[in-house]
């Protein structure tokens, strides 16, 4: 079998990169280019680009799944919380409105001051309160969202709080 002599001009990048192949698997810088222009004509390289390509949207998906479940507990939290708080908070007197605001500036700045040492730690704890409340062995799924009847939530957290 004969073979085409090819005089093609290459990036410098590029040729330090195929030196240090050839080298590293032991063949010549003939049969690596051979072997990528195979591969690139090859009729199954675009089925082997697909699969690539599907594997990764694949993992991509997996992560907007656990980025959207992550984003459910949050907002579900919140809505909770709001709704704990509205049924249990008291109307503020008059006479102590300014220090009930001068306190909630306090607590506010506490609070960011918490929350960014959270994020510097790079723990989600969205993520931590999901693992640590992981479904039990044996335990039914729940649904997101679904409650045992209006006003279950509330009357749940003012149980657990009593």
């Amino acid at each position: 079998m004969t073979r085409a002599r090819l005089n093609i001009f290459i990036e410098p990048d590029h040729a330090k990169r195929l030196d240090q192949v050839a080298a590293h698997k032991g063949v010549s810088k003939s049969a690596v280019i051979a072997a990528a222009l195979a591969s690139f004509l090859s009729p199954d390289g675009a089925d082997q680009r697909e699969a690539a390509i599907a594997k990764r949207l694949d993992r991509l998906s997996r992560q907007f799944d656990r980025l959207e479940r992550d984003q459910n507990v949050l907002i579900e939290t919140v809505a909770l919380y709001i709704r704990y708080f509205l049924t249990v908070s008291i109307p503020v007197p008059e006479g102590q409105q300014e220090a009930a605001r001068a306190q909630g500036r306090a607590r506010y700045v506490q609070f960011i001051e918490q929350l960014a040492r959270h994020i510097q730690r790079g723990r989600s704890l969205v993520r931590e309160v999901h693992e640590d409340i992981g479904p039990a062995e044996g335990a039914e799924p729940t649904q997101p969202g679904a409650q045992a009847g209006p006003g279950a939530d509330t009357e749940e957290i003012q149980r657990e709080s009593a």
